[in-house]
């Protein structure tokens, strides 16, 4: 975005607005934040959220930058991609809604939780930990590097220095959100993000379809006009290709869209942050719903900017189409010259930057929670470690993980990682999901059968995704100059999803004689995750006692 775009004002109340934020939202955090040396009250806030209140912060987990910037630079520049793409974000929230009660049942904390109660010994905690930062440190590293360069071009600043600059700024800002507030705090964080992203969202598409007399069928055709596809743009095939391949690209991403969006690690946190199984169901339908106007409101706006702006301008600033948002918001209402074209913008860049904030602290929370949870609590101290030393080691992970973000972050500028976004969801689909499933709902799963559902969907993904056209190959690869690809797709998943589901059979059926002596057995786990009854005596009197039913 050409920063002669934005006026000196505006650039000036977006910092202004941008500083009110980070004061306040982080004074909120340290008053909000856990209260002692409580491992469930950093990890889930005691589950004291109400549903409505859990679900605004299961939607602020799930809208992404990427959601918000990307899938409106689709349907800017793709149009019928775009529209099914949105449509697929909603969709897999759908997943999470069938997957919610037993979920949370069956869940503490994290998604070793879940994969431990099917086989005793550190190997599935260790599964859960390295599955876990395989789909966060990819997603992290996207999310700060887009948020770098889209803060820097709010602010005006043009510079590589400048962006690295704001990408470490962003990101020390996500390390004091997570370790001050935990889970309340960046709860809290989310919540004012939805409010904020779906106000502002909402509004710019009502100003579009004002702008169009709210006749849908003149947007539609200003849209494909100033997309400079004419007949095309409302047709598949824009943005993969119409032959073979892009079909087979344009499903697998849907797939890996649809079965991984919902169940990655953080949002399998946030899930089990619900008092029981019953809210959590509650919580998920209230951000089914919220998602779903999100995603409408992106696709009008999507509509919009090719309408106003045009794919040549938008493609221009960013080849992604991710500055189409920002580019449509400072044309409206008489630009940002004006007042009311002055506010909107601001509303707009505030809402991007606060998108980025929550989501990076969502995944950073997952991530550290895997590495002192899973990894040092659970796999090196075999539950020996107490609560005080947990919730300083999950702290120190933070840390650790959110400087790790950072200077890959950093070291990322100028080369071309959107697809980390596709490689992350297709890790959760074809190592999460599977092993979920299995875990939850059958009943010969035993602990090989979990280690090669987990790696196997895990290697399969990243193996498929390193020789394909988005690492080399291509002129919009990662090592563009460079050929080493012989898969011929940009998303592995529909060779990894199934893959993953059949590694989990084979393995099971392998590891059968062994079962007894692994793990516990379905049987003893049912009535957990049907009903929410933990075998554990220790964690049915914790509950007791969180829920008032001992005094």
């Amino acid at each position: 975005m050409n920063p002669a775009v934005v006026g000196s004002g505006t650039q000036t109340a977006v910092i202004i607005a941008f500083l009110v934020f980070i004061g306040v939202s982080l004074l909120l955090c340290a008053l909000v934040g856990p209260e002692g040396d409580s491992v469930a009250d950093f990890y889930t806030a005691n589950r004291t959220l109400t549903p409505f209140q859990n679900g605004l912060a299961l939607s602020g987990d799930y809208i992404s930058a990427a959601t918000m910037l990307g899938t409106t630079g689709i349907v800017a520049m793709s149009g019928y991609d775009g529209f099914a793409l949105a449509f697929s974000t909603v969709l897999a929230l759908g997943v999470l809604l069938l997957l919610a009660r037993p979920l949370r049942n069956a869940g503490r904390y994290t998604l070793g939780d879940i994969l431990a109660l099917r086989a005793d010994g550190a190997a599935p905690r260790i599964a859960a930990a390295v599955v876990t930062l395989a789909v966060s440190l990819p997603f992290l590293v996207v999310q700060l590097s887009g948020a770098g360069s889209a803060t820097a071009l709010l602010l005006g600043l043009t510079s590589a220095g400048a962006q690295q600059f704001c990408t470490a700024l962003i990101g020390a800002l996500m390390i004091c959100y997570t370790v001050l507030g935990g889970m309340k705090g960046t709860s809290l964080v989310q919540i004012v993000k939805v409010v904020l992203t779906l106000g502002t969202v909402l509004t710019v598409s009502m100003v579009v379809l004002n702008h169009f007399h709210w006749n849908i069928d003149t947007l539609l055709t200003a849209a494909a006009h100033g997309s400079g596809q004419a007949g095309g743009y409302l047709h598949p095939g824009a943005e993969f290709g119409s032959g073979a391949e892009g079909r087979l690209d344009f499903i697998g991403l849907q797939v890996a869209v649809v079965l991984g969006a919902g169940c990655m690690p953080h949002m399998i946190m946030r899930v089990n942050a619900a008092p029981n199984g019953t809210a959590a169901r509650r919580s998920t339908r209230y951000a089914v719903g919220m998602v779903g106007a999100f995603c409408l409101a992106v696709a009008v706006i999507g509509l919009g900017a090719a309408a106003l702006v045009g794919d040549r301008m938008i493609g221009a600033v960013n080849p992604n189409g991710q500055a189409a948002l920002l580019l449509l918001s400072s044309g409206l209402l008489g630009g940002t010259g004006t007042a009311g074209g002055g506010a909107l913008f601001t509303a707009v860049a505030c809402a991007v930057f606060v998108t980025v904030l929550a989501v990076v602290a969502g995944i950073t929370l997952a991530a550290a929670a895997a590495l002192a949870h899973d990894l040092s609590a659970h796999a090196v101290r075999r539950g020996q470690l107490s609560q005080a030393k947990e919730v300083r080691l999950v702290r120190w992970s933070v840390l650790a993980v959110g400087l790790a973000g950072i200077t890959m972050a950093m070291a990322a500028q100028g080369y071309n990682v959107q697809f980390l976004s596709s490689l992350a969801v297709a890790v959760a689909a074809s190592a999460v999901l599977p092993a979920l499933v299995y875990s939850l709902f059958w009943n010969r799963y035993n602990r090989t059968g979990l280690l090669w559902t987990v790696y196997g969907g895990l290697i399969t993904t990243v193996g498929l995704q390193l020789f394909s056209p988005t690492v080399s190959g291509s002129p919009v690869a990662l090592f563009p100059h460079l050929d080493f690809h012989w898969f011929p797709l940009q998303t592995p998943a529909l060779i990894s999803v199934p893959a993953a589901f059949l590694l989990g059979w084979i393995g099971s059926r392998r590891g059968r004689h062994k079962a007894a002596a692994s793990g516990p057995g379905f049987s003893a786990v049912q009535s957990r995750i049907l009903l929410g009854t933990d075998p554990d005596p220790a964690n049915q009197l914790a509950d007791a006692h969180r829920l008032g039913q001992v005094r």
